[in-house]
């Protein structure tokens, strides 16, 4: 059974209590889904949680039968005073159901799905069984589900997109997974919605590039741009990815765990040997603070929100809208949609013509009935 280690801190005169373990996807969830007091500290690389928000009882009564407890560094004071304490009704993961998710993991981990769908699926699975916390999961029905996202998804006013990716997890669930009363077949979908791109112009793209004096930081912004690149991939480069010497860049088992390579510049090529030389990465072309380990998605969205604010651009950009910028950019200039769609890794034509509705060069050509008057 996995261990996790409570402590006691102090930290400007407050008291608060450390909770420790190996990392685990499912003691993770568990966590985040019962204790909304619980914080994640970066610093001590443990979860933690102010000692007028804690119940120790609470925790015996999330974690029974999925981890031990080890509160032996717990003083005998706070033990005492947290006995008398009434235990609070929790929503708690049965162990038959924690049984069925890990098996459900050992699917998709045997199909070889990518790490994030795994942890979309699992999420979205966990989420949905907990919702239901008192009700066996043998038990659940179409009409459950029908519920859920109309009592949750839609209550939360959650995404379109997330009740997809429910779907399909639930779908996969129901075919893996023996013992319940699921019908994917009748499964409801939501109405797809049709979206714009979010798109920058150039004149913003450059203040966002330049925005910052950090070598590492600009460099990191610029290859996003200037190749397409999702914020996997380029987490996931490595200095032998690029090749100098025939100006191209390769991507790694991306999206749909494909390969591709697209043309780099000589002016980005010579940014990112200034940024090699200053930097000398070990592993991954960028890395974090601790040597071998790559640079982490929560930093390299910061650098950007930094950026637009030293550069006052208010709009709610994100890291996908440089890419989106940079389809649309190419298609501008008169790049054909087909060498657009292999840059991009679109498995579908479809996909890439969407950048046709946001053009700046298309939409100039059409002349209003109003200037004809």
């Amino acid at each position: 059974m996995k261990r996790i280690l409570l402590e006691e801190k102090t930290h400007k005169e407050l008291n608060y209590i450390t909770l420790r373990f190996d990392k685990d996807p499912i003691l993770v969830e568990i966590v985040k889904t019962n204790f909304s007091d619980l914080k994640w500290s970066s610093t001590m690389a443990c979860w933690y949680i102010f000692e007028k928000n804690y119940y120790l009882a609470d925790l015996f009564l999330v974690f029974r039968g999925i981890a031990y407890l080890d509160y032996s560094r717990l003083s005998k004071e706070f033990k005492e005073k947290n006995r008398l304490v009434k235990m609070e009704e929790k929503r708690v993961l049965a162990a038959e159901s924690l049984a069925k998710i890990a098996k459900f993991e050992r699917y998709l981990l045997s199909k070889r799905y990518s790490e994030n769908t795994i942890k979309t699926y699992r999420e979205a699975i966990i989420t949905f069984i907990l919702f239901y916390h008192k009700k066996p999961l043998t038990e659940l029905t179409n009409a459950d589900v029908i519920s859920f996202n109309n009592d949750y998804i839609l209550e939360k006013k959650l995404s379109s997109s997330y009740q997809n990716q429910l779907i399909n997890a639930l779908k996969l669930f129901a075919h893996v997974v023996e013992g319940n009363r699921l019908e994917p077949e009748f499964f409801h979908r939501p109405r797809p919605e049709k979206k714009l791109p979010n798109v920058l112009s150039k004149e913003e793209v450059k203040r966002i590039l330049y925005s910052s004096r950090n070598r590492k930081h600009r460099s990191m912004l610029s290859l996003i741009y200037a190749c397409g690149l999702r914020r996997s991939e380029l987490l996931n480069l490595k200095p032998a990815d690029i090749h100098t010497e025939r100006n191209l860049l390769l991507i790694k088992q991306s999206k749909g765990k494909k390969d591709r390579i697209v043309p780099i510049s000589d002016l980005l090529i010579g940014q990112l040997r200034e940024y090699y030389k200053e930097y000398r990465p070990k592993i991954w072309l960028f890395e974090g603070q601790v040597v071998g380990e790559k640079y982490s998605e929560k930093s390299i969205q910061n650098v950007l929100k930094q950026a637009l604010i030293r550069e006052r651009i208010l709009k709610p950009v994100t890291l996908h809208w440089l890419r989106h910028s940079y389809a649309t950019h190419l298609l501008e200039s008169g790049t054909d949609l087909r060498y657009i769609q292999e840059l991009l890794g679109h498995s579908s034509s479809r996909t890439t013509e969407i950048y046709t509705h946001v053009s700046n060069d298309s939409l100039r050509k059409i002349t209003s009935p109003f200037d004809t008057l």
